[in-house]
Order: structure tokens, then C-alpha cells, then sequence
């Protein structure tokens, strides 16, 4: 690449047209939504990666607990009954 105080216009607008078109490459290969990952940490614990910044992870008692069909139950009816006040992230 040339430094920029000797490059012609010409060159300059096909540097342009070039960081343009490479922008427009990297926005469409944005995967649209990140997929959950799961992986054992360190001290036997399960993290699950792909919901926010940062993993949610629990050991698997805790899993197994979080899980169980009534606390499911639960879990789903107590976000029926607080929809309004529960923010939805994409």
C-alpha cells in the first residue's frame, strides 16, 4: 500500500470502493443469530455460551434441579404471568 499523500484521486476512490465493498462482505457473513455452545469447565462445571455476553454456567446438580419438569413449569408460568414486566432480548 502507498502512502496516502502519494496516491493519485483515482487510486484514492479505488481504495474507497475496495474498504466499501469489504465492509459490505464482512456485515453479510454476520451470522444472524449465535448458537448455543455448551463445554465442561475447569472445575466440572457445565457453561453454556450463545444467551448474552457472558456464559451461564451451573454444575450439574444445579442443572438437573433448573431443569426438572415442575421447575420448568414453574419457570414457564411465572414469565406467563410477569410478561409485561419481562424484557424480551433478541
Amino acid at each position: 500500500m502507498t502512502n496516502a499523500t502519494q496516491m493519485t484521486s483515482e487510486q484514492m476512490l479505488a481504495m474507497i470502493a475496495k474498504l466499501q465493498a469489504d465492509n459490505a462482505a464482512l456485515a453479510a457473513a454476520k451470522p444472524a443469530a449465535r448458537s448455543i455452545t455448551m463445554k465442561v469447565g475447569e472445575k466440572g462445571g457445565l457453561s453454556v455460551y450463545g444467551l448474552g455476553r457472558f456464559p451461564v454456567s451451573l454444575y450439574r446438580s444445579q442443572w438437573e434441579r433448573l431443569l426438572a419438569p415442575d421447575t420448568v413449569d414453574a419457570i414457564n408460568a411465572f414469565i406467563k404471568a410477569n410478561e409485561a414486566l419481562l424484557t424480551v432480548k433478541a
